[in-house]
């Protein structure tokens, strides 16, 4: 499998990639993700260059947003003076869940920090989704807090505030990586 930079012309194709996590998120009783996200910002995302592709063939398997840029609200002053890079939107196509893809990708998140001169690889997941907060302590984060104040990018309440961080490390992902070796991540915000 490769990972690859996504490209604009692959919009649509992530906002139904998207849809599909949302119904299966449904079904295991979640409402996250259940309010669409703004195309316009999935797209700007896309166009900055922080959106991977999964490849396996010509299926796509799997997307995740990097970025070093911490969503406004969350994060402390002191926390956003330690370099870090943030994970966002980690997507694993159900025609290929069960093969730890999910592992796998923070892993690569966390060694591309890691080139970046990241200290940390940090998310916030979905307050009420319990299932994915126990999964990413299994995945080595520590919990840092839960914030519920302030409101979602695609309208509404905070939906997604459970914080949680780990070591930039180098990692053993797996992944034939076909993207641009990282920037430096500022030191100082």
């Amino acid at each position: 499998m490769i990972i690859v930079p996504a490209q604009p012309s692959e919009l649509p194709k992530l906002i139904a990639f998207r849809k599909e996590a949302a119904s299966w998120l449904s079904e295991l009783g979640t409402d996250q993700w259940g309010r669409p996200y703004p195309g316009d910002l999935l797209l700007a995302s896309i166009e900055a260059g922080t959106v991977f592709m999964v490849r396996d063939g010509e299926q796509t398997a799997a997307t995740i947003t990097l970025t070093p840029e911490a969503e406004e609200g969350l994060w402390t002053e002191g926390e956003l003076s330690e370099p870090s890079m943030f994970v966002n939107k980690l997507t694993v196509a159900r025609t290929h869940s069960g093969q730890n893809l999910g592992g796998r990708l923070l892993d690569w998140a966390g060694d591309r920090a890691y080139r970046a001169s990241a200290k940390w690889l940090r998310l916030d997941a979905w307050t009420t989704n319990e299932g994915l907060q126990r999964y990413y302590l299994r995945q080595g984060f520590e919990h840092v807090r839960t914030v519920h104040e302030g409101g979602a990018v695609n309208g509404g309440p905070r939906v997604s505030g459970w914080l949680a961080q780990r070591p930039a490390l180098p990692a053993d992902h797996g992944f034939r990586d076909e993207t641009t070796a990282p920037a430096p991540v500022p030191a100082n915000r």
